[in-house]
């Protein structure tokens, strides 16, 4: 459905007579890569992907999350609304300001792979003390795999100084 949709709008774009050949070539190779992606990632199943978790949420509360191997635990703690979206729009380290800092029960630790430089570089840069809390990982830095299966994450309360 979405792909003979996007078709759709791709040979509408061609038709305009206002779009110089250089815009309409970029348009033409982001549908094609456009419908390649949907194609492959339509054959594999949504649920041979899922990987569900336990989040405890700033009321104490354990709540069960589902994220998808490959994509980061913070956008499965954005999509179940444990974190604002609009905190932590790039996830890319450089961007970072440590606002999806989670901690990492005890015995989910060693299945992780260790922080990166950089990960605690943003960790120490963002806490009061400059001391790094071992259970600390950024959820823009840790991908899900289905070796996570069932992993349990605090989401600890904003900083005062995060709080506007």
């Amino acid at each position: 459905m979405a792909i003979s949709t996007l078709q759709k709008l791709s040979s509408q774009i061609h038709r305009l007579p206002s779009l110089s050949p250089l815009s309409k070539s970029l348009t033409h190779r982001s549908s094609a890569t456009a419908s390649a992606t949907a194609t492959t990632s339509s054959s594999a199943k949504v649920s041979d992907r899922i990987v569900k978790l336990f989040a405890i949420d700033v009321d104490g509360q354990k709540r069960p999350i589902v994220g998808l191997a490959g994509h980061t635990l913070l956008k499965a703690l954005t999509n179940s609304g444990l974190i604002d979206p609009a905190s932590h729009r790039l996830e890319e380290i450089d961007a970072c300001s440590a606002e999806c800092e989670v901690n990492i029960a005890e015995e989910w630790l060693n299945k992780l792979p260790p922080r990166s430089y950089d990960e605690e570089y943003v960790l120490k840069r963002n806490s009061r003390a400059r001391v790094l809390n071992k259970h600390s990982r950024l959820g823009c830095q840790v991908v899900l795999t289905h070796g996570l299966e069932g992993m349990v994450v605090a989401v600890p309360e904003p900083k005062p100084w995060d709080i506007p």
